[in-house]
């Protein structure tokens, strides 16, 4: 066998074992625990903690109790330092090493999507989701002592907009590059807010397939646009990220 005929068997051997791996026959225990309120998902496996890509398939509710794959499965880029578990609808019993401010880490479990944002005054076309505009006034913040940790806030027309009274730290939501021109909040750590336990967690357009980012989850342009033309907030859609291995052990609390 030459070595590109090799090099193209490898690739498609380690593809099945990636679609295999998002298939819901894979993660029934997953997507069934759910309960009937989400009937839409987001998957996100990766190959260990370590790991910073991943693969996203989309999941949909075709009836009351059966999951469909929807669409081809994603390449995204997660934390710079892998994933770590983190605080959202899932049970925490049981497991240790969690997320925590500035460790590099995309958080995993399951968790609520928040609004989408962008750069536009307006939401994509065709899209049935909530939308905020990012401006240059707004910021996350990541200041563990405020009491706006992990929240998006606004400075006022009538305020001076400089953050840096305000806040220890924050994130520009309107940045200077296009990475937030077109993403969706991840509710990670909201309910309660833990200081410390990690902020600003957001699905977005990555700058590149190998560029890895600080906690969120990244992809390119159009993958994100079709994710957002596909959320519908009726559906109550979910993210669930993990590494393959414990996919399976992931529980909603009750």
């Amino acid at each position: 066998m030459s070595s590109l005929k090799a090099f193209n068997f490898l690739t498609l051997v380690l593809a099945s074992i990636v679609l295999v791996a998002c298939s819901p026959e894979k993660f029934p225990d997953v997507l069934n625990d759910l309960g009937a309120e989400y009937q839409q998902a987001l998957v996100v496996n990766s190959s260990s903690w370590s790991s910073s890509k991943g693969i996203l398939q989309r999941f949909e509710k075709e009836n009351a109790d059966d999951w469909k794959a929807v669409g081809q499965s994603i390449p995204v880029t997660l934390g710079r330092n892998g994933t770590s578990w983190g605080r959202g609808l899932h049970t925490k019993d049981g497991l240790s090493h969690f997320k925590q401010e500035g460790d590099g880490k995309a958080p995993a479990g399951i968790f609520k999507l928040g609004t989408s944002f962008g750069y536009s005054a307006t939401a994509l076309e065709q899209q049935n989701y909530p939308y905020k505009q990012a401006t240059n006034r707004d910021y996350y913040v990541d200041d563990v002592t405020s009491a706006d940790y992990n929240s998006w806030t606004h400075i006022p027309d009538n305020q001076v907009n400089d953050p840096k009274p305000l806040w220890k730290s924050t994130e520009r939501m309107r940045r200077d590059d296009d990475l937030y021109e077109w993403g969706v909040e991840v509710k990670h750590n909201k309910n309660p807010v833990v200081a410390k336990a990690g902020s600003a967690i957001f699905m977005h357009i990555w700058k590149d397939s190998e560029t890895t980012t600080a906690g969120c989850t990244a992809m390119s342009k159009s993958d994100m646009i079709n994710i957002l033309k596909w959320l519908d907030s009726s559906k109550n859609p979910v993210l669930i990220q993990a590494p393959t291995s414990e996919m399976l052990h992931i529980k909603l609390a009750k």
